[in-house]
């Protein structure tokens, strides 16, 4: 009897054991980091709860930052750098800042002086030194310097502001007087930036390429019509073509502007981060400066030094731009046969309805994909309106094209964002993207921020947030051995990113909360 009834009693305890044992002992494994981060994230971004609440940004900015983010591939140098960081090195230059308009004086109001000594009087005491600037018992001036170097409080000052995107890029006429002084500064300071927020690799746009002039050649290209045949395009570019490559001062030009991009690029690769640069020509130039300037950046790239890609910058909505932007294709195509391993990363579709008319927003991404012969797009956000715009997407789909997204800097220039913003149309199609930042310096923000918005607002899974990230080394300008290296890297990195996001999904212990 004894004996049955402890059966029993042990039947049961163990029952009741089996009850409260850890689901790991029935058999089911614990959660992989992985898993860990995924659930994490995944109700991060879940919303909107039944309170109306949406994603929970704090802790996403939290886990963006820690997150590793590759590489940016859509960046500027200028644009970088921030305003405050500005300052400082205008006051190791001993340079000042007109605090008025005084036309007698030849003063405008936010502009450096980087010749104070030559001043007369009366304009040095118009002219501020920094220590004056930011003198704290007057913080005015500094604070409108502040939103005119940047967009910091723009929408905050909207009836007194310009056109936003004519805001953003007035930016660049204060600082570019003096923001090449000492690139290798400036560079330190970005890597810096860049590791602290866990990005290991960046592409920037330094300074444009030497664009040497041949008066006598130059004017058959400088009189294309907009309407100008492939053959007159081809025509006229052919004999500066020529010029060009057997110049030994363009030849030499090249070369020294080779000599100091290595010079400014000097110290900064090692082992945490790497960084290399593309050049570029201004689109509101004239024909054959962009010509000439594009012939020296396809020749520097070709030298296979720190300079990995050609790149076009400026206002893509601008009566020169417009005008010549099939101009300018034709010059891509023109020197990629010639040049057929250089890269090509196109600002192209950084345009929205209303900007142009519906016109000049039916070609733009597709002539730089398939006249220009792109491999990377910048911005891209006219896609929706491009002329068939479904076969553009299936050909830079099997092209393999990626698009550089710049949520930010979209949002503020073109007022695009939301669901309005066409990154959900490349995903849907399966056409590569990648997040990146544009002019950080300018927008006030970094990468991580625009990891925010895109995990905030585009809710992707967390396999997709990684593909994103992983996209930004695949399709970087490295070579196949330096990606391959920093690839690994990148998976190393992840591989520690999860176990710390799995100690913060977890939280503190109850003693310490």
């Amino acid at each position: 009897m004894k004996k049955a009834i402890a059966s029993v009693l042990l039947c049961a305890l163990m029952a009741a054991l089996a009850v409260s044992a850890p689901a790991r002992a029935q058999g089911t494994p614990p959660k992989t980091d992985y898993q860990a981060t995924r659930q994490y994230y995944e109700g991060l971004i879940a919303g909107p709860t039944p309170n109306g609440a949406g994603p929970n940004l704090a802790a996403l900015t939290l886990l963006m930052t820690m997150m590793p983010k590759g590489g940016d591939l859509h960046h500027h140098y200028a644009g970088a750098i921030y305003v405050e960081t500005f300052l400082d090195w205008i006051k190791q230059k001993a340079y000042c800042i007109y605090r008025v308009d005084n036309s007698e004086l030849n003063a405008m109001k936010f502009r450096v002086e980087t010749k104070p000594g030559g001043l007369n009087p009366a304009a040095r005491t118009v002219c501020l030194d920094v220590d004056q600037v930011r003198d704290p018992s007057d913080e005015t001036f500094y604070r409108e310097l502040l939103s005119r170097w940047s967009d910091k409080d723009y929408k905050n000052h909207f009836h007194q502001q310009v056109a936003p995107d004519e805001h953003f890029f007035d930016t660049f006429g204060y600082f570019g007087s003096f923001s090449d002084d000492d690139y290798n500064q400036g560079l330190r300071q970005l890597k810096v930036r860049a590791v602290a927020e866990n990005v290991q690799y960046i592409e920037t746009m330094l300074r444009s390429a030497p664009a040497p002039d041949n008066p006598a050649l130059s004017k058959a290209v400088n009189d294309l019509r907009p309407d100008a045949s492939p053959a007159q395009i081809e025509a006229a570019l052919a004999p500066l073509y020529e010029f060009l490559a057997r110049d030994e001062a363009t030849a030499k030009g090249v070369a020294d502007y080779l000599d100091r991009v290595d010079a400014a690029a000097s110290g900064i690769d090692d082992g945490d981060f790497r960084m290399r640069f593309q050049a570029y020509v201004v689109r509101s130039e004239p024909p054959a400066k962009v010509f000439a300037g594009l012939y020296s950046s396809f020749a520097a790239v070709n030298a296979r030094r720190r300079v990995v890609a050609v790149n076009i910058v400026g206002p893509e909505d601008g009566i020169v731009s417009m005008r010549d932007y099939s101009l300018h294709m034709r010059m891509f195509g023109f020197l990629k046969q010639k040049y057929p391993n250089v890269r090509l990363a196109l600002h192209a579709g950084e345009l929205t309805l209303g900007m142009v008319p519906p016109e000049g927003l039916q070609s733009h991404i597709r002539e730089a994909v398939e006249i220009a012969g792109a491999d990377r797009i910048g911005h891209g956000v006219d896609i929706v309106y491009e002329r068939d715009a479904v076969g553009l997407l299936r050909i830079m789909r099997e092209r393999r094209v990626a698009v550089e997204i710049n949520l930010t800097s979209n949002a503020f220039i073109l007022g695009v964002k939301n669901e309005a913003h066409p990154v959900q149309v490349y995903r849907q199609q399966g056409v590569p993207f990648v997040i990146s930042t544009d002019d950080p310096g300018v927008s006030r923000n970094n990468l991580s921020a625009e990891y925010v918005l895109y995990t905030s607002r585009y809710k992707p899974s967390y396999d997709a947030l990684k593909e994103t990230v992983f996209n930004s080394i695949r399709y970087s300008f490295l070579s196949e051995a330096e990606k391959a290296a920093e690839l690994k890297i990148l998976t190393q990195r992840f591989a520690a990113f999860e176990a710390r996001a799995r100690e913060l999904a977890n939280g503190a212990p109850a003693k310490q909360r």
